[in-house]
């Protein structure tokens, strides 16, 4: 397998004002990706994506990931399409289905979230895809919707996963899984698994696929450089395309995990 791409979190506990400044250090030490959460009640993620990339000229910017019960399909597809086509090549939206304890605190807990996940996965896909998209599911309902905007090229539309079964919606629907639980080598691979499940029940077993794991590092750690990479070279060869790296505790500062990245 190849070595994975690397990248750092700007996790929403820094405030939005300091966003600027881990971009501006992330696209001068040639990071490769800088992942953004929408964590309830934190920052917007369509917002802080778009000047993310706006501040920078080649770095990849992520969201890992969006709620779907805060957002109708159609909503979500029309914004991640305009960031699409602003930043062509450079944007990794992720979808999920929330923290459910959240998602209940706004009134907007779905009784299925799988059922949720599935049906907006599905029409945003179509959606980004420039199809003209009739469905009248459980939750997603659209009359003969389409963008007039749709990107050229879709970006990459991935989901967040934790158990089986939307470890395996990720493989069926998506372009790639976003890991964040278990980082050990052996979770991994027991998680990409399930995915590759998915995959092949849907006939895509053999298409490009994004495999991003988090993974939390101390920048405190004695060479954290070296830490860092073997880090990396573990997960990469269980399948980890992506290995992105966040900054522990409630104000954290990813300038020192950019740093590491750069001189490894």
């Amino acid at each position: 397998m190849s070595s994975p791409t690397t990248g750092v979190v700007f996790r929403p506990q820094c405030p939005p004002e300091q966003l600027r400044d881990a971009v501006r250090a992330a696209e001068d030490a040639g990071v490769a990706e800088l992942w953004l959460w929408e964590d309830c009640f934190f920052e917007g993620s369509m917002s802080a994506a778009a000047a993310a990339l706006a501040w920078s000229d080649r770095l990849a910017v992520g969201i890992g990931l969006v709620p779907v019960p805060l957002r109708n399909a159609a909503l979500t597809a029309m914004e991640l399409a305009t960031v699409a086509r602003m930043f062509p090549g450079r944007f990794l939206p992720g979808l999920g289905h929330g923290v459910l304890d959240w998602m209940a605190q706004v009134g907007a807990r779905a009784a299925s979230p799988m059922t949720l996940l599935r049906e907006q996965t599905t029409a945003i896909r179509a959606l980004l895809g420039g199809e003209t998209v009739t469905t009248s599911g459980k939750h997603v309902q659209l009359d003969a919707v389409a963008l007039d905007w749709p990107p050229p090229q879709p970006p990459p539309l991935l989901v967040g996963g934790r158990g089986p079964k939307t470890l395996r919606l990720a493989g069926e629907l998506a372009d790639g899984v976003i890991l964040d639980v278990d980082q050990t080598p052996e979770g991994v691979r027991r998680q990409l698994a399930s995915v590759q499940q998915g995959r092949e029940a849907a006939g895509r077993a053999d298409g490009p696929f994004r495999a991003v794991v988090y993974v939390e590092a101390d920048p405190t750690a004695t060479d954290l450089s070296a830490q860092m990479a073997r880090r990396a070279a573990e997960l990469g060869g269980v399948g980890a395309t992506s290995v992105v790296f966040q900054p522990p505790g409630v104000a954290p500062d990813p300038r020192p995990l950019i740093e590491a990245l750069m001189r490894s």
